[in-house]
């Protein structure tokens, strides 16, 4: 049996081509601009009972979601390395200051950090969220609502349960979305 050397299976190719064609095909065929948040969101077929949760927040003050209960809720859930997490915090904060004392409440579930994790990250946003921001360190709720990847947002409807699902960063202070929201404010 014969070996042939490992060097015999190198690349023909000089090793600075593939990086030359690349940049000169970005600058023939550049990459289209990202095209920003959606503002779409699932309605489930069947409203489905919101699991209840009590969790504290950075103050150590817990908050329940059957406290919520004849208001429509949003519950985030995220983390501080999710970049779309970042992207859709202060279109939050905007439906939150908007819709907030109308019966509408926004709960930022934060998956598997601390509030020292998380209280720097805070101060980098362009806007300080004034909602409450809570802690899943063992991520046993977002397991209960099936969250699979983040940023995962639901819509929890006055009889507390969930009527509208978004995977995927949003724009929340679209009017489609604040319509939305109206419209369950007011069933």
């Amino acid at each position: 049996m014969s070996t042939v050397p490992l060097k015999a299976y190198r690349n023909p190719i000089p090793e600075g081509l593939p990086l030359l064609v690349l940049i000169l095909a970005l600058l023939v065929f550049p990459l289209p601009a990202p095209a920003g948040l959606g503002h779409d969101l699932t309605r489930l077929p069947e409203p489905v009972p919101a699991p209840d949760f009590t969790l504290e927040d950075m103050d150590g003050e817990t908050h329940s979601l059957s406290d919520l209960r004849g208001q429509v809720v949003m519950v985030n859930f995220w983390a501080t390395w999710c970049p779309p997490c970042r992207e859709e915090m202060p279109s939050m904060e905007e439906i939150y200051q908007a819709l907030g004392g109308k019966g509408f409440q926004v709960l930022a579930v934060n998956q598997w950090e601390t509030p020292d994790q998380v209280f720097p990250y805070m101060g980098q946003l362009d806007v300080y969220p004034s909602f409450p921001v809570l802690f899943d360190r063992d991520s046993s709720v977002a397991d209960a609502y099936g969250v699979k990847g983040l940023p995962t947002t639901v819509l929890v409807d006055k009889q507390g349960r969930v009527v509208y699902r978004a995977v995927g960063g949003r724009n929340f202070n679209h009017p489609e979305v604040r319509a939305l929201i109206e419209r369950l404010i007011e069933e």
